[in-house]
């Protein structure tokens, strides 16, 4: 069956990315670039990609995939990708991706089509992956918590979720790095 992970890295107080969207502060800690170790397991279950319009932009003005689009299918080999955005974005040439907006819930027939078998990996940003728990439809919060705090930012999940909501089955420590699942019900 199709689960929906939320799989990303947070900081202590709970931001994705600082006021101005960016992620200099994750690769400023030791072992950022490695911060989720299951990472490679993760996404070989996965067959469809989610996330936001700015979670997109920073990726792609990140790893300058315009000029290097052949970097994206070494990122995410084989995994389908929906941008949900209310804008207009440039497309990776030769990603299988689509661009699409309105409500999560419109686009679920779609995703979990493309899914088949595999798991969707909700990338970000929180406002996103709250929209996917708002139907009901996010299974799993994924987390590597970062040793920073930042004061203000993109919010990991701009949604409350009782404790009887979560349930935590994992936990490690990976250098300076926390690493959390939780399970939602």
């Amino acid at each position: 069956m199709t689960r929906f992970v939320y799989a990303t890295a947070t900081t202590l107080d709970g931001f994705l990315a600082d006021a101005d969207n960016s992620l200099d502060w994750l690769f400023a800690v030791e072992g950022g670039e490695e911060s989720l170790s299951g990472l490679a397991e993760f996404t070989a279950g996965v067959g469809v990609l989610v996330m936001g319009s700015t979670t997109y932009q920073w990726v792609l003005d990140h790893e300058r995939l315009l000029d290097h689009p052949e970097k994206w299918r070494e990122f995410y080999p084989g995994m389908t990708t929906f941008v949900f955005s209310s804008r207009d974005l440039p497309v990776i040439p030769g990603a299988d991706l689509t661009v699409v907006s309105g409500p999560v819930a419109d686009h679920l027939p779609t995703i979990l089509a493309a899914a088949g078998d595999k798991d969707v990996w909700v990338m970000g940003g929180g406002d996103l992956a709250g929209q996917f728990t708002d139907i009901g439809r996010l299974d799993e919060i994924m987390l590597s918590v970062a040793a920073v705090t930042l004061g203000s930012g993109a919010p990991l999940l701009p949604r409350r979720l009782e404790s009887d909501r979560l349930r935590l089955v994992h936990v490690a420590q990976v250098g300076q790095f926390a690493e959390l699942r939780y399970q939602l019900r």
